[in-house]
Order: C-alpha cells, then sequence, then structure tokens
C-alpha cells in the first residue's frame, strides 16, 4: 500500500496538534509556543538559545488558581491554604508534573525538551562563562515576557502577567525544545483596560500609574507602570516574598491589588473563565500599617 508523502509543514502542524491535545489531557490550562525567532532581540544573558542552543520553539505551560483559592486571602481569614493550593503547590507539583509530562511527550517523539520552572529574571549570575563570549550561569529567561511572545497573554498596567481566560490567575513554566512546533498567533485583543490608573488599587502607593510607559514585546504594546517593589516587600495585604531569591519581585498574585485587578476584570467582562457569583461582595480590608487597618 502506497503512502502519501507529508510536507515538513504538515508534519509541524500534526506534531502540534498533538502534542497540544496531550497538554489538555494531562490538565494543561494555558499552552503557548514561540517559535525561537521571536527571541531576536533577548539578550544572551535571558536568551532560550544559551540554555539550549538547539531550540527551535519555547513552550508556555500554565495551570489556574482556581479562584476559591484565593478567597481566604480576600476575607483576611485564611492565607495558607492560598499558600499551598496557589503558590508552593501549584508550582512545584501540580504545574511542575504537567511540565515534565509535557516535556516527555516530545521527547518521546524524537525531541529533545527542557522543562524550566519559573525562577526570577532578577538573579545575578552566580558563576563565571565557561567558554569566552558566552553568559555566566545562571541564564534566568523572563518567563512573563516569553508568555507574551507565545501568545498566551499580556502585562497588564499592575505588571503582572494578564491572560483572556484567567486574567492574573495563573503559574506558568516553560518548556525549551528543538521540535519545530507551529507558533501561536500573539495577543490581538488588550486583557487590561488600566482601571488602576483611574481608581488606586494599592493602598501603600507601589503602583506608580501616573507614570505608566508603553511597553512593546513582538508588536504587542501594552501600557505598564513601574512598581516600587520595596514597597511591596513590606506589604500585609496578601503579597509574599519571592521564595527562590530575596531581591527578587514579590508574590502579588494574591495582594489587594491584584485581587482587585480580578475583580474588576471579571465585573466587566474581560476575561472568559465566569461564576456564578461575584469575586468581590464587600469592600476589602486594607492594611496601610500595623497601625492602621480599613476595612
Amino acid at each position: 500500500m502506497s503512502t502519501i508523502p507529508v510536507s515538513a509543514a504538515e508534519r509541524d502542524q500534526m506534531l502540534t496538534a498533538e502534542f497540544k491535545a496531550f497538554a489538555k489531557s494531562i490538565n494543561v490550562d494555558l499552552i503557548g509556543i514561540a517559535n525561537i525567532e521571536r527571541f531576536a532581540d533577548v539578550a544572551a544573558n535571558r536568551h532560550p538559545c544559551s540554555i539550549f542552543p538547539e531550540a527551535q520553539s519555547v513552550v508556555v505551560i500554565g495551570k489556574r488558581i482556581t479562584r476559591g483559592t484565593l478567597r481566604g486571602v480576600e476575607e483576611g481569614t485564611q492565607f495558607s491554604l492560598y499558600s499551598q493550593y496557589g503558590r508552593d503547590w501549584l508550582n512545584n507539583r501540580f504545574l511542575a508534573m504537567c511540565t515534565f509530562k509535557a516535556s516527555e511527550f516530545l521527547e518521546d517523539h524524537g525531541w529533545e525538551a527542557v522543562p524550566l520552572p519559573n525562577l526570577p529574571p532578577e538573579t545575578p549570575p552566580m558563576g563565571i562563562p565557561v567558554r569566552e563570549g558566552q553568559p555566566a550561569p545562571n541564564v534566568m529567561i523572563d518567563f512573563e515576557d516569553a508568555a507574551v511572545r507565545a501568545g498566551v497573554g499580556e502585562i497588564g498596567l499592575c505588571g503582572v502577567l494578564l491572560t483572556p481566560q484567567y486574567g492574573p490567575r495563573q503559574r506558568i513554566q516553560l518548556i525549551l525544545t528543538d521540535a519545530p512546533l507551529v507558533p501561536d498567533a500573539l495577543l490581538s485583543k488588550p486583557v487590561c483596560d488600566r482601571c488602576a490608573q483611574r481608581e488606586p488599587i494599592c493602598p501603600m502607593g507601589a503602583i506608580q500609574a501616573d507614570a505608566a510607559q508603553t511597553v512593546e514585546v513582538c508588536g504587542v504594546s501594552m501600557t505598564v507602570a513601574p512598581v516600587d517593589y520595596s514597597l511591596c516587600r513590606r506589604c500585609a495585604n496578601g503579597a509574599a516574598p519571592n521564595p527562590h531569591y530575596a531581591t527578587g519581585k514579590p508574590d502579588r498574585l494574591a495582594a489587594l491589588c491584584t485581587r482587585s485587578c480580578l475583580a474588576h476584570l471579571e465585573e466587566n467582562g474581560l476575561v472568559e473563565n465566569t461564576f456564578e457569583n461575584a469575586f468581590r461582595k464587600r469592600r476589602p480590608w486594607q492594611i496601610i500599617d500595623e497601625r492602621r487597618i480599613i476595612s
């Protein structure tokens, strides 16, 4: 029986479709693919090819932070469940298993895959270059930047990754692979409507909305405000220290600013994952400092 020859483009499309179907079967909530050409303007100490020179594709793998995981923080009564299901376990167990299994799928099909945890790009070099002209270890990729290049989302005004599906409610990891996967389209419709320019969402004034600037990544224009992370590190409104590096950006995904962003996006129909009841049901609590609590 004769076989119909398959072109390289058709082969790549089939592999990509099978890969995405597999990712869905292991409960990946978000997946985006960027070809390596989209990183042409990235410095060597942040570039995927500094880790894997033969990389052809960068895959963003994501799992949602379930909205109920944020409930105890929103009410100000239970913070540990978020630290487990929204941060530690979600990153290091649930998402990590998805990333590793997706990497195994690619390697089972003959393509090398490098799984990467989301480590802070602010981490300085911790060694010396082993070859002339090569960056020092460890090379740290900016994951949120990679997510924009893979069409997963955009950076919102308040400086966190927003996706059309979940707004700010996700964790992401990466896979570098030499598989010539078909890249996804870049985000064409903004998620962020710059609500923080109209109503302050940080009680400490860390988000400098009046100084926002346009940032462009792969042709995607985003309005992003400077954030004073020294204030975020003192925030008692749901922010947490970076678990990997002391001067890395604090984890703000359960902080008042990000929860306010989430509430606004849902109320205005700007995210796809919807619920029967509103996330924010009453005026949120705010701690200005140890002596002043506003509710």
